[in-house]
C-alpha cells in the first residue's frame, strides 16, 4: 500500500512539473502566428505599405538600424513612405522564435537589395525582433546588425 502511495505521489509530481516546463519547450501555435506577422510586416516594407506597417508596429516602436542609427515608429514609416527608396529583394531565413507568454522573441538573418536616390545598395544582416501581445500582437523593437566577416 505504502508503495502505491509513493508511485502515486511521483506520478502528480511529475505531471505538476510538466506543467512548469519553459514555455518555449512545449508546442505553440503561437510561434507561427508570429512567423506569419514577420512576413506580413516584410511584404508590407518590400511595398511600401504604410498602412499594414502602421497597424503591426505599437506605438512605441523603436529600430536600431545598421549604422546604430534609431527610427521611432513615425520615422520609420516616413522613411519607407520616401519614393527615392525602391526595395528590390528582401529576404528572411533562419528565423527562431522564442515565445515567453505575451512576448515573442525572433532571431534571423536579413538580405536587403534595392537602390536609394538612383545609388544600389544591398544588406547582408542578423536581427532581433521582439513582439508582445497587448490585445493583439504588435513590434515594439527590431534591431537588425552586420554580421562580423569570417
Amino acid at each position: 500500500m505504502k508503495i502505491a502511495v509513493l508511485l502515486l505521489a511521483g506520478a502528480s509530481l511529475a505531471l505538476w512539473a510538466l506543467d512548469f516546463a519553459p514555455a518555449q519547450n512545449k508546442p505553440d501555435s503561437g510561434s507561427s502566428q508570429i512567423v506569419g506577422l514577420e512576413n506580413k510586416w516584410n511584404a508590407a516594407y518590400e511595398r511600401g505599405d504604410v498602412a499594414a506597417m502602421d497597424s503591426l508596429l505599437a506605438d512605441d516602436f523603436i529600430i536600431t538600424v545598421e549604422d546604430g542609427s534609431t527610427f521611432s515608429k513615425t520615422g520609420y514609416i516616413a522613411h519607407n513612405g520616401n519614393s527615392t527608396v525602391h526595395v528590390e529583394v528582401s529576404d528572411m531565413s533562419d528565423l527562431k522564435v522564442r515565445m515567453h507568454g505575451k512576448t515573442a522573441v525572433v532571431t534571423g538573418a536579413y538580405h536587403e537589395k534595392g537602390t536609394e536616390k538612383g545609388k544600389a545598395y544591398e544588406y547582408h544582416d542578423r536581427f532581433t525582433d521582439v513582439w508582445i501581445k497587448n490585445g493583439r500582437w504588435q513590434l515594439i523593437v527590431s534591431h537588425y546588425s552586420i554580421p562580423a566577416r569570417q
